[in-house]
């Protein structure tokens, strides 16, 4: 058996790392589309914090899609990995065509999972940004930059999967939590009993149910009462110096 039944199960082990924010009205969750926002309701059901989403697009190599060369989120944020693509030889013409096509992507997501409700307000805020799995952080990278255009006041990582090097890397710069910290990821899904796909249907719904306010408090969060994989307990690691 994997260590995660879904991605649920995974939010509700980041929700018991990060009970000191419970009904906390300084800290809003935010969920990366797709597979974070199944991650980040749980956490915001369980806290009673408000949810929202940052749209994150990564840019793929153009000869092997899967690998991210860089991402682009919400408000023009753009992070590229230069070492990744000097290794792959691409061409800034190619990098500049798939900055673009994921630009128009962003804003096209933006407006079909958020329709017409507002940007959550930031400013001075604790944010939670939530995603199903991290492996190389580029498309966390870019989350977090666009979360600090926006004046998050402190920036928290909770993912139910990072290896190793990318947490130890993301520790330098921000407050990271995970339910599983391998030494080597070969893929997210591994780590996960169902993995598929969210469709943006769900993403939409999870999203309308999770108001601007703290979910109401209704009995027991779903999900309560099972077991923890016995993996320890892994408390919110606060930056390094770097």
């Amino acid at each position: 058996m994997k260590p995660l039944r879904d991605r649920r199960h995974a939010g509700q082990i980041l929700a018991a790392r990060l009970r000191e924010f419970d009904r906390d009205r300084d800290t809003i969750v935010m969920a990366l589309p797709r597979g974070g926002v199944p991650v980040a309701f749980e956490i915001a059901h369980v806290l009673r914090l408000p949810l929202d989403v940052c749209v994150v697009r990564k840019l793929g190599v153009p000869s092997n899609p899967e690998l991210a060369m860089g991402a682009v989120a919400s408000g023009g944020v753009l992070a590229v990995n230069r070492d990744i693509t000097d290794d792959y030889g691409i061409p800034q013409s190619a990098i500049d065509r798939e900055i673009a096509l994921e630009r128009e992507e962003v804003e096209i997501r933006e407006r079909d999972y958020r329709g017409d409700r507002p940007q959550l307000d930031l400013t001075g805020k604790t944010v939670i940004v939530v995603d199903d799995g991290i492996a190389t952080g580029s498309t966390m990278d870019a989350a977090i930059r666009a979360l600090r255009l926006r004046n998050a006041r402190r920036i928290i990582v909770a993912a139910g999967v990072i290896p190793q090097t990318t947490a130890a890397m993301l520790s330098r710069r921000v407050e990271t939590v995970t339910a599983i910290s391998p030494r080597v990821l070969s893929s997210v899904g591994e780590w996960y009993e169902d993995f598929r796909q969210v469709p943006g249907a769900e993403v939409r719904e999870l999203l309308e149910r999770a108001t601007d306010a703290a979910l109401p408090q209704t009995g027991e969060p779903s999900g309560s009462g099972s077991s923890t994989p016995p993996m320890g307990r892994s408390p919110v690691a606060s930056p390094g110096r770097s």
